[in-house]
């Protein structure tokens, strides 16, 4: 193929300088067709389109909950300062259209009062909106109940949207500051790789796949919907992964033409070993990411169609564009090149730390296994949720609203009220009578009115009752009364079903974490395949796929310790603790961690292999290999530790969080595993390392030995003279 690229290098050009036109050209309504409207499976989510189809509101999105705070010597209990409330409360459908009001004018429910009898609040319901930010109603909602306020009186509006904005609006930074972030950080640390303007070469590769990927995912957005999470995937992942690639390949590149082969040759050469390192990295890749496409959550089906080609179009340009580049003015960019003379002999600092730990092997192995069990202890007790109001917010007007209620005795959890589709108004007052005394609830209420219930002539006859918890729903303690509160009233005469982001929440968890063992098995079992005939070797492939689950342990063990307990995440990010790691968080992690970290693996035993089938010894070739790849593997890794730190200022703590565990699970895995764990097992093993069974290396189409082991090089690539 190579061949053929370099016979065609303007045309591959042209090619690639179209689409990335393209990419940026498009790339804004490609982002702004990107949505969060998915329909999901189980029955909370069945219910909850029912509610916005016959009321217009509510369903799976929490309500606002508006607070009024009346003046001293007031008591909202007493009748006219109650009818006051229901007047400013009854302003906000004038403002805000259709809304549903639930409040204590309304309901007389005195868990609608704090204890000193001076605030209330009103939960209200709204129309459904897509995208992360939330709609124009708020404001609105806001201003309605300003103008209505009698003297002395205080309003507020909070709510898990409001809460989860306000985190957004003070510690975002937009996805293009955080992409030039990633961008500035990678080309420091290339500078420091090559010492030469070689290190513009990987961010215009990177800056290619980036806009080639955005105007592929452009024509998807025109079949289906694709996630908003794929826009930072596409920007930050997809740069750090093409920089990786073109990394591996133009390092190769030099260190052939340190050898003295001519430049042309020199591409072939690092082409022929480099590029299979390259495809077999990218296809690992994207083996992990269709493990989201199979799953039956729409939403993360299009992260899987969206991540998917994040490295096969890194690939792609990396195998064709890069070659051309470094054909034609590869020379002239490898210029003042200080670090030339390092290219023609290993790294002397990895390869003295390879022979170290090829040495004290045993303590090597129990020292790096002792590190990452460690780290993957605390995932024992991870929650799976979405982070509390506490995680959301410190400070601004919805944090402030809610202490209010909840220095007044009212629970944060009244911000996610489980709703309860019920067949008639009668219906609905009875399950809201039996649902208040189940235990962890704070309230149920069964509103009369035409915004609550339905008559048969119209809907078929329905009614809402709305059960509060004492804590969130979102986290562990509120997901276990949504669970009793299920158990308890599904399957009772007049009740359709429960609703709310809690419900949604165990709906979701069962979807997808139901079918989460077999799917982490069918992709093993894929990736052993794949590396036993990129490594030609049983173990080495076996080995690799169990680091990957020992990192994936460790990221998650990261993850909950500092985000769910809160050690150390108010000090890095501002966000105290979360109660609960955000539901697709560890999926995600899992989808992509599972692929990347496994470039390092397949950089580094790919070279490894090829210096054993040089020289037979497997001491020289772990020496060798490492020093080779170890300053390769620690550039690429510190690279997407950018990416990821430059996600992390995204304007969710989800985006935190999913970017604290990639970004861990990337530098766990370059440190620990690949330069301190898979040399020692490495030399622990041994000649067993190599081992093939003839079957299965015929199976596979791979050359084997009579003895079962193969010693056979890639029929493309030809033996390294000893340098």
């Amino acid at each position: 193929m190579t061949n053929f690229i370099l016979r065609h290098k303007a045309l591959v050009a042209l090619f690639w300088l179209v689409l990335t036109a393209a990419g940026i050209a498009t790339v804004s309504g490609t982002t702004h067709r990107m949505t969060n409207n998915f329909s999901m499976p189980g029955q909370a989510f069945r219910v909850d389109d029912q509610i916005v189809a016959e009321y217009g509101t509510g369903g799976s999105q929490a309500p606002y909950v508006a607070v009024l705070t009346v003046a001293p010597g007031q008591h909202v209990t007493d009748p006219a300062v109650a009818a006051q409330t229901g007047r400013v409360f009854g302003a906000i459908p004038r403002a805000a259209g259709n809304v549903r009001l639930a409040d204590y004018s309304a309901t007389h429910d005195p868990a609608f009062v704090t204890r000193d009898g001076r605030t209330t609040f009103a939960l209200v319901y709204t129309p459904p909106v897509t995208g992360f930010g939330g709609p124009d109603v708020a404001p609105a909602i806001q201003r309605a109940m300003t103008a209505a306020l009698p003297a002395g009186w205080h309003a507020g509006l909070t709510g898990s949207q409001l809460l989860a904005n306000g985190q957004s609006q003070a510690k975002g930074t937009g996805i293009m500051a955080e992409a030039m972030i990633g961008a500035i950080g990678s080309l420091v640390i290339l500078a420091l790789v090559f010492g030469s303007f070689l290190a513009l070469l990987p961010l215009i590769i990177g800056g290619a796949s980036v806009m080639a990927t955005f105007l592929v995912v452009g024509g998807l957005t025109e079949v289906t919907g694709v996630s908003q999470i794929v826009e930072f995937l596409i920007a930050l992942i997809g740069l750090g992964v093409a920089i990786d690639y073109s990394l591996l390949v133009v390092s190769r590149w030099r260190e052939e033409r340190a050898a003295g082969l001519p430049n042309v040759e020199a591409v072939r050469v690092a082409m022929a070993r480099a590029g299979r390192s390259v495809i077999f990295s990218g296809i690992t890749v994207g083996i992990g990411l269709l493990a989201m496409i199979v799953l039956p959550v729409p939403f993360l089906r299009s992260v899987g169609y969206g991540g998917v080609l994040v490295p096969l179009v890194s690939v792609a340009v990396s195998l064709t564009l890069l070659p051309v580049i470094l054909a034609t003015i590869g020379p002239k960019l490898d210029w003042p090149r200080r670090r030339l003379r390092s290219e023609r002999r290993p790294s002397r600092v990895f390869a003295g730390w390879a022979a170290l730990v090829y040495r004290y092997r045993w303590a090597s192995a129990i020292i790096g296994l002792g590190i990452m069990t460690a780290l993957a202890l605390p995932a024992l007790s991870l929650h799976l949720g979405e982070p509390g109001s506490s995680a959301e917010a410190t400070s601004g007007p919805a944090h402030d609203a809610l202490a209010t209620l909840t220095a007044g005795g009212i629970p944060s959890g009244i911000i996610t009220p489980a709703e309860v589709l019920t067949t008639s108004p009668a219906a609905a007052t009875a399950i809201a009578a039996r649902a208040a005394h189940l235990p962890g609830v704070y309230t149920a209420i069964a509103p009369a009115g035409p915004a609550w219930a339905h008559g048969a002539a119209t809907h078929g006859g329905t009614a809402l009752a709305a059960v509060l918890p004492s804590a969130e729903s979102t986290l562990p303690s509120g997901q276990a009364v949504t669970a009793s509160l299920e158990h308890a009233l599904l399957g009772t005469p007049g009740v359709t079903g429960v609703g709310g982001s809690g419900a949604s929440l165990i709906d979701f968890n069962h979807a997808v974490y139901g079918m989460f063992p077999l799917m982490l098995a069918l992709i093993a079992i894929a990736t052993f395949i794949l590396l036993a005939r990129a490594f030609r070797s049983v173990l080495l492939a076996a080995k690799a796929v169990v680091f990957n689950l020992i990192s994936l342990a460790a990221a998650y063990g990261v993850l909950t310790w500092v985000f769910q307990d809160g050690h150390g995440s108010m000090a890095i990010f501002g966000v105290p603790a979360t109660g609960a790691i955000t539901m697709w968080v560890p999926l995600m992690v899992f989808a992509f961690l599972f692929g990347l970290s496994m470039d390092y693996e397949v950089f580094i035993l790919t070279r490894i292999r090829e210096q054993y089938d040089a020289t037979g010894s497997a001491r020289d070739a772990v020496i060798t290999g490492l020093g080779r790849t170890g300053r390769l593997v620690t550039g690429a890794a510190a690279i997407l530790m950018l990416s990821f730190v430059a996600m992390s200022t995204g304007p969710m703590t989800d985006l935190k969080i999913l970017a604290t565990g990639l970004g861990t699970g990337i530098l766990v895995d370059a440190l620990i595993v690949r330069c301190l764990l898979v040399p020692a097992m490495v030399a622990l093993f041994g000649q067993a390392n190599w081992w093939m069974p003839a079957w299965l290396a015929t199976a596979l189409r791979i050359p084997h030995s009579p003895a079962g082991l193969t010693a056979a090089r890639p029929a493309e690539a030809q033996p390294v003279p000893a340098r």
